[in-house]
């Protein structure tokens, strides 16, 4: 069964979204480890350019994984 690209999407976003729940909490704890400072409005927007990044990468290699699997497809 084919995944839709709207459900990759979703599925990304899903992933992501724990992620950056996940990442906050993980820099106001390490960052004072590193002498950082740990400010919560500067972890939420570290988080969101992150998240941003993550998601885009996420649904790109979705996407090509996808792609090979179609194209595998035609192969045999």
């Amino acid at each position: 069964m084919k995944q839709s690209r709207l459900m990759s999407l979703v599925e990304a976003i899903a992933n992501v979204v724990v992620g950056y729940g996940v990442a906050v909490a993980t820099q106001l704890v390490v960052f004072p480890w590193f002498g950082l400072p740990a400010r919560f409005d500067d972890a939420l927007a570290i988080g969101a350019i992150f998240t941003l990044v993550s998601i885009l990468r996420s649904f790109a290699l979705r996407r090509l994984f996808e792609a090979i699997r179609v194209g595998d497809q035609f192969r045999d």
